[in-house]
Formats: structure tokens, C-alpha cells, sequence
């Protein structure tokens, strides 16, 4: 774009619009986000994402959710969206609108069925060594692989690594995701690892929660931040940290050392005695597990 939009309408309420609708915010623009779904960031821990609402409703984004668009019509020069929200028909005027509703794997031009590589709307299926399980002469990986890795660019490359491991060495390596970390790169940023508590209950889990709002800590109060908080669960027979989630300054970071004492197996009791450089952000850990 030559210029910046003085009004964008997002569709879709995951982390990309998220994202760049907090950019687009800071630079002046009049941003709302639409979004069919009951909350946005579903993937997210939902305590810290009605924090992150809160945030971005303080930077003048506006959040619709339960709007399903339904259409885009340009009128006058301006662009309409047309959306529906329980059985009630709305309808905003902006300059852009910008399709972050999701992606799908862009293989349908493959003509995979000729080559018997089956597939789903997730991508190529495939097996514990992402190796076709119609083909064994294919493997895929990344987001054209239904392999239940998160859709992110180091998943992507990781997934590159064991396949040609496979490739050349035949199947050996399997592909592990039960520590990747995805952060939303807003203001402030907002960071998840790990399993969530709903999700860590459903698996019947016994564990413990540790979650506090952390606005008024330190790490906090020195560059004026309103809002953060965090949650780690830590299973309660193993001592090992399940999952771990955060909204603040610098979670960007603080998420890649609980992915780094998760990939190790190293125990809460450890992360917590460990003697932390100060003042960081980094530093209050020994006080989130």
C-alpha cells in the first residue's frame, strides 16, 4: 500500500488479524476486528484473552464477535461490510478490508488423488514420520501436512529437518510438538505453550494452576503496562510444567524458557530455584511456578 487506510475492517479474530490490526492502530487508523467466533485468539488461554480484549479495546480497536460476514459490497467509493449476529443483520463502512479469517493448505492444484496421496482439508495425511500414509514415496510437512503441528514458520522448517532425515536415512525421526511456543505479537504481546487447563482437564490431568494478574509487578509498572498476567500448570505427581501461558512485556521471550525447561524435562521446582538475572522480566519465573 502507498498509503494507510484511514478505517480496516479484519475478518477473522485469530493472530493475524490480531496482529495487524495493532499495528495498523498505532499508525492511526480507525481498526475494528470481525469475528464469527464467541471469543478471538480461540487458541489461547481464554483468561488471558479477556485481558488482551481489554488492551485492545484500550487501543481503540474495535472487537464485533458472533458476526459472521456475510458480505463485502463497495458503495460511494467506501467499502461495506455486511455481517449477521444473532438473527440481527449489521453493517460498517471502511476503506480496506482485509481477509485474516484463515488459511487452508494450497494443494488442490497437486491433483494428489492421481497420485494416490491421500488428503483432507488439513493437508496431506500423514504418519508419525510425516510419510504419506497412501504413497510412501511422499512426505510433507508443514502447512501442507495434517500432522497436528501448529501452523508456524519454525514448525515448518522443523518438519523440512526430520523429513529429510527420513528421506535419507529412512524412518527414524518423528516429529515432536508438545513444547512449540506461538506468541501474538501485539501490544502487549501474548504467548502459549503447552496444553491448556480446559485441555489439560479433558486428558484427566491432575494439576495445579498458578495464575495471577501481573499488572501492578514491576516488570510492569516501570515502562507503564496495564495488562498482564500469566498461568503455568504443573502436574502435580511428575512436577513437570504442562503448560504455560503469558500477556505482557517481553512474554515473547519469557515463553521460549519454558519451552526450553519443557523440551529438557526439567521440573517446576528446578525453573523455580534457578537465580535469575534482575530487574528482567525473566526474573519473576520463579515466582509463576
Amino acid at each position: 500500500m502507498d498509503a494507510l487506510p484511514k478505517r480496516i475492517a479484519f475478518v477473522g479474530g485469530g493472530y493475524i488479524a490480531a496482529e495487524f490490526a495493532h499495528i495498523a492502530a498505532r499508525a492511526g487508523a480507525e481498526v475494528r476486528i470481525v469475528h464469527r467466533g464467541t471469543r478471538p485468539l480461540e487458541g489461547f488461554d481464554p483468561d488471558l484473552v479477556e485481558q488482551w480484549q481489554a488492551a485492545t479495546a484500550e487501543a481503540g480497536i474495535a472487537v464485533e464477535l458472533g458476526a459472521a460476514v456475510q458480505a463485502v459490497e463497495r458503495r460511494n467509493g467506501v467499502l461495506i461490510v455486511h455481517a449477521g449476529r444473532a438473527g440481527e443483520s449489521l453493517a460498517w463502512e471502511t476503506d480496506c478490508v482485509v481477509h485474516a479469517a484463515g488459511r487452508v493448505p494450497e494443494i488442490d492444484d497437486l491433483d494428489l488423488a492421481r497420485g494416490d496421496v491421500q488428503f483432507d482439508e488439513h493437508g496431506v495425511v500423514v504418519n508419525d514420520y510425516l510419510q504419506s500414509v497412501s504413497n510412501p514415496a511422499v512426505y510433507a510437512g508443514g502447512d501442507s501436512a495434517a500432522s497436528g503441528g501448529l501452523r508456524l514458520t519454525p514448525v515448518a522448517g522443523y518438519d523440512g529437518a526430520v523429513i529429510a532425515a527420513n528421506l535419507l536415512q529412512g524412518n527414524h525421526r518423528r516429529p515432536d510438538y508438545s513444547a512449540v511456543p506461538t506468541v501474538v505479537f501485539s501490544i502487549p504481546p501474548l504467548a502459549a505453550l503447552g496444553l491448556r487447563e480446559d485441555s489439560a482437564r479433558e486428558q484427566g490431568l491432575q494439576f495445579t494452576v498458578k495464575h495471577e494478574d501481573v499488572s501492578d509487578w514491576y516488570a510492569s509498572r516501570r515502562i507503564g503496562n496495564r495488562f498482564a498476567s500469566y498461568k503455568v500448570l504443573v502436574e502435580k505427581e511428575t512436577d513437570r510444567i504442562l503448560g504455560a501461558h503469558f500477556l505482557g512485556p517481553h512474554a515473547d521471550d519469557v515463553i521460549n524458557l519454558f519451552a526450553l525447561a519443557m523440551h529438557a524435562g526439567v521440573k517446576a521446582s528446578d525453573v523455580k530455584h534457578v537465580l535469575y538475572a534482575y530487574p528482567s522480566v525473566s526474573g519473576d519465573i520463579s515466582y509463576m511456578v
